[in-house]
């Protein structure tokens, strides 16, 4: 996930031009359909929403990195105290993260991603006794981004950059933390990769992150083998060829029923950007994380500041949060905490999405369920703000205890302390 500073603001003349709510501009509102701050009902990790981001405290010089509700406590999980892969200086860009998530001692190892330009590494922490070590590590891995546990017991890793991969780690089965063999994936794409998740049945969903990326759908021939299979492209139906381009003032038109379209098999293997374009499918702006809970895959749509819902069972794609609509509209500038630039994704232990941006502060959303069955989140409340200004949060997760999220801080002001943390309510 690239760090982005964007300028512009949303002014209140443009919110009236739009026909949004005045009151989305008002100061710090933590949630939008007219909830204040009452508890959020989160079951193990419920909150009381935390008032703005943490334009106010930014400090390199912080013991807890976040803003955060009280009743919560954060911990060092790892950072570059405990392992430094890169040395001299240069930071490990600790990224995603996942545990072990099923078989022997299920939870107790958490793997994470090293987004570095070159040399890229995955590394293993033993929750158990702090431990942590590279696990895998080549010259020719470039910005190791996305990681996700397989049902299968496998790891898959994701390269964010031009001509990025998918790699599939398999894993001793009596020691989780040895890597016994590594396999290119080349039939899940050959793109930007960043976010990726597995579903029971093995089918997998990847994204293009870049503006103009598109969302994929790959169907193996045999579930636990992704060596073949056939990868899809997401398409809007009834939209003509140049309403599926990627537009910055027209994004929001793109919702609706849609088919998934399967793409040239040869051609995925070397640019599965331009077999998505050979057949018009739609574009998103930077699509980055993707997160299935139940039937619905959620999508983080970067340069769009909103996350769209594909139901899976209907077919049918809706803008699920969107700032201007069921989340706030940042102003910086004055002080007003808004939704921007959402980034990763995480499924909370009560079935609630959770989203960090790659945004000032990083902000820290949860987004209500949809009630009203309308495809739009009923509510978002704003959990925590990271406070280094250089920093950002990235690889949200919840493992196997409900009460425990675990994300990364990136690229920070403090010396030494890239790295993974935890967060943890309160027993």
């Amino acid at each position: 996930m690239r760090r982005t500073r964007r300028t512009r603001l949303i002014t209140a003349a443009l919110a009236v031009g739009m026909g949004l709510p005045l009151g989305l501009l008002s100061a710090a509102p933590t949630s939008a359909h007219g909830h204040g701050h009452g508890r959020s009902h989160g079951g193990p990790m419920a909150f009381q929403p935390i008032e703005g981001s943490a334009y106010d405290r930014m400090s390199a010089d912080w013991s807890e990195p976040l803003v955060a509700p009280q009743g919560f406590r954060q911990k060092l999980v790892a950072d570059e105290t405990v392992l430094d892969i890169y040395g001299g200086g240069t930071d490990d860009l600790t990224d995603m993260n996942t545990v072990n998530e099923t078989g022997r001692q299920a939870g107790r190892y958490l793997y994470r991603t090293h987004e570095v330009s070159s040399n890229g590494a995955v590394s293993v922490v033993d929750l158990k006794t702090g431990e942590a070590k590279v696990i895998a590590q080549r010259a020719d891995w470039r910005r190791l981004d996305g990681v996700r546990w397989t049902p299968w017991g496998s790891l898959l890793v994701t390269e964010e950059t031009n001509g990025g991969r998918v790699f599939e780690l398999f894993l001793d089965r009596r020691d989780r933390t040895e890597v016994t063999r590594i396999e290119e994936r080349r039939q899940l794409g050959i793109l930007r990769h960043e976010g990726i998740d597995v579903l029971p049945d093995g089918t997998v969903f990847v994204i293009d992150e870049l503006n103009g990326g598109s969302v994929y759908k790959f169907v193996p021939t045999r579930r636990g083998d992704l060596s073949e299979g056939r990868l899809h492209a997401l398409k809007i139906n009834g939209l003509s060829d140049a309403a599926q381009k990627w537009n910055p003032e027209t994004y929001g038109e793109k919702t609706g029923a849609f088919t998934w379209v399967p793409l040239d098999k040869e051609q995925v293997l070397s640019d599965a950007d331009a077999a998505s374009d050979a057949v018009n499918a739609t574009e998103f702006g930077r699509p980055e994380d993707v997160e299935v809970i139940g039937d619905t895959l959620y999508v983080a749509n970067t340069s769009e500041n909103r996350v769209v819902a594909v139901n899976l069972r209907k077919n049918v794609l809706s803008a699920f949060v969107q700032a201007g609509v069921n989340a706030p509209v940042e102003d910086r500038a004055a002080g007003i905490t808004g939704f921007k630039s959402p980034d990763n994704l995480a499924q909370g232990p009560d079935g609630r999405l959770w989203i960090v941006e790659d945004n000032y502060a990083s902000d820290i959303w949860v987004a209500g369920r949809d009630r009203d069955r309308d495809g739009a989140a009923d509510s978002t409340e704003l959990f925590a703000s990271l406070k280094d200004p250089g920093a950002e949060v990235s690889g949200i997760y919840f493992g196997k205890d409900p009460k425990t999220l675990f994300f990364s801080v990136q690229h920070p002001d403090k010396p030494l302390a890239d790295g993974t943390w935890k967060i943890t309510r309160r027993r």
